[in-house]
């Protein structure tokens, strides 16, 4: 049987166990479709959220900009495992203490304002739906792999999938299918990343594999000597091309800095992370979800730098300087989904690596690498459909618990408590599967263009959480005197930075996306830090000039930092 066919069975093997676990815990009522009926374990709710944190971008996306950006990329690395622990001391212990549904929820009463409430839904929603759009487009890659579609067609395939999972489960479904896809996707990650460090350097664990010295099968293929450093030979191989070296880079320290601190504040602001402490029974289980969390997701983030070190590795054994005619079978069916190609610059029939865009004759789109990594380490037929059912589950499982977000607000905080709030459950359950449907098609039309490879365009989507919802949410829960004028001013002024550059090098001039036109050298992707400083700026000058909030708002904040749980109205 050949690698489609295993690919089909494996695949078909996951999405069935998928459904029956969503059809077996399929909500019934209001509260289980939104937090799970609050009866989550901790550990049960910290795979789930592994499992929606790491979605396509960690999956597919993350590691391959690193293959081709080198030390720039580590900013992912630190940036969204140390959000986590911003999680767990300043958020999850207090929203959850909190107990309402939702983010924009806690932003209007704490801010006692609907206006408020209604600004941080429509933020909510908006991060979410670019969230959504890159899970879309992570999936749509693997559709399109392995059903031999154009990018395209499987970006739709991708949008009735992801659709499917909301649909059917809510918040209790989900959480379960979750921990099934966690299981999946870290097997499938890990697998192929042992295989290629056992290759390249004889140690098993791909985490030190990234630090030890070549075998000689490992020497042959990056053409240096057995015993050199791995990195050491990734180094010379870079500047052999006329790139920097791997291990160098090419953005300046303070854009790293601040790309690093916008993912890091940006997980602590997102809709669909928070929401996840709300479906746990106490308090103290937000916290021990958030450390729970940090524990399944190192399992992944320790070995995704390896994984982009051998990716590299193989990109540049398997493709320079080999007859295009002779080409490795991955490059040749990544060719047909529109997301790798060859173009012969100089009429010599052979494919060449250069730094130099006049010189360069291959193009591979860096989403493509971590599933083709494991074709480059000669993995046997079924595991290769491991690693794309892996990777579906990554961006299914994020993808669904944003659409179930942006549903809520939608169904939960615009329509039944804005305009119809003598509405039944019933009606407000028809009303969040209805708009996930809508935001599904709509997310799918927009990732058939989207801004940026799905990595950056998720990190958008943090950058506008970190401009926006994390000054609020912590100052709503540490500054009594933080008031209504002050959020508002702030989660504006914030976004207005922030979505103005992003949109400006994403869509209307991606031609200037380069670092000689960003301002002070910093990226679209690091923006949201500065936009962040700017909305805590304006934030405490506006609280400051305007009346404190009535005493009752300022006893909840200071009830919300003591063991009892506050009386909310």
């Amino acid at each position: 049987m050949g690698l489609n066919g295993w690919t089909w069975i494996v695949v078909a093997a996951t999405f069935a166990l998928y459904v029956a676990v969503a059809l077996w815990s399929k909500a019934r009522s209001i509260a289980e479709y939104y937090v799970a009926d609050r009866g989550v374990h901790p550990v049960v709710n910290g795979l789930a959220t592994g499992a929606d944190w790491m979605s396509a971008a960690s999956f597919l996306s993350m590691a391959g900009l690193v293959a081709v950006t080198g030390r720039d990329g580590a900013a992912y690395f630190m940036g969204w495992t140390g959000g986590y622990v911003l999680l767990a001391v300043l958020l999850a212990p207090y929203l959850r203490k909190y107990g309402k549904y939702t983010v924009p929820q806690f932003v209007g009463e704490r801010y006692y304002s609907d206006s408020a409430r209604l600004l941080a839904l429509a933020l909510a929603l908006l991060i979410s739906f670019t969230y959504v759009v890159g899970q879309v487009r992570g999936v749509g890659i693997v559709f399109a792999r392995f059903l031999d579609l154009p990018i395209d067609a499987g970006v739709l395939w991708a949008a009735g999938a992801v659709l499917v999972f909301t649909v059917l489960g809510g918040m209790k479904g989900i959480t379960h299918v979750q921990v099934a896809q966690y299981l999946v996707l870290i097997t499938a990650f890990l697998i192929p990343a042992i295989a290629a460090s056992l290759r390249l350097t004889g140690n098993p664990v791909p985490a030190l594999g990234l630090g030890d010295t070549l075998t000689a099968a490992g020497a042959a293929e990056l053409h240096s000597t057995p015993g050199v450093h791995l990195l050491e030979a990734l180094d010379q191989a870079s500047r052999d091309l006329g790139f920097p070296a791997y291990t160098a880079g090419w953005r300046s320290r303070l854009d790293v800095l601040l790309v690093a601190a916008a993912l890091m504040f940006g997980t602590a602001g997102l809709p669909h992370i928070l929401v996840r402490f709300f479906t746990v029974p106490k308090i103290r289980d937000a916290r021990a979800t958030a450390a729970w969390a940090l524990v399944f997701i190192a399992v992944l983030y320790t070995a995704a730098p390896a994984v982009a070190a051998f990716a590299r590795a193989g990109l540049v054994s398997t493709l320079h300087d080999r007859p295009y005619a002779e080409r490795p079978g991955w490059f040749e069916r990544w060719e047909r989904t529109g997301l790798a190609a060859w173009q012969d610059r100089n009429g010599d029939g052979r494919m060449q690596l250069a730094a130099a865009p006049e010189r360069n004759e291959v193009q591979v789109d860096p989403d493509v690498l971590v599933l083709a990594h494991a074709e480059m380490a000669g993995l046997a037929p079924w595991l290769v459909g491991l690693v794309a059912a892996g990777a579906l589950a990554a961006g299914l499982s994020t993808a669904a618990g944003l659409l179930l977000v942006i549903a809520a607000g939608i169904s939960h905080d615009l329509v039944r408590t804005t305009f119809a709030p003598r509405m039944d459950d019933r009606t407000e359950l028809w009303w969040a599967r209805s708009s996930a449907a809508v935001v599904a098609i709509a997310a799918a039309l927009l990732a058939l263009r989207p801004p940026g490879r799905v990595a950056e365009v998720v990190a958008f989507a943090f950058g506008l959480a970190a401009s926006t919802f994390f000054p609020a949410i912590v100052a709503g829960i540490f500054w009594r005197r933080a008031t209504r004028e002050g959020a508002v001013a702030g989660m504006l002024a914030g976004f207005a930075l922030t979505f103005g550059y992003v949109a400006w090098f994403g869509w209307f001039d991606p031609s200037r996306a380069r670092v000689a036109s960003w301002w002070l050298g910093i990226s679209p992707e690091g923006i949201g830090a500065v936009g962040l400083l700017l909305n805590v700026a304006v934030l405490a000058a506006v609280s400051l000039a305007t009346p404190a909030p009535p005493a009752p708002v300022q006893a909840l904040v200071a009830s919300l930092r003591y063991p009892r749980e506050p009386r909310l109205g």
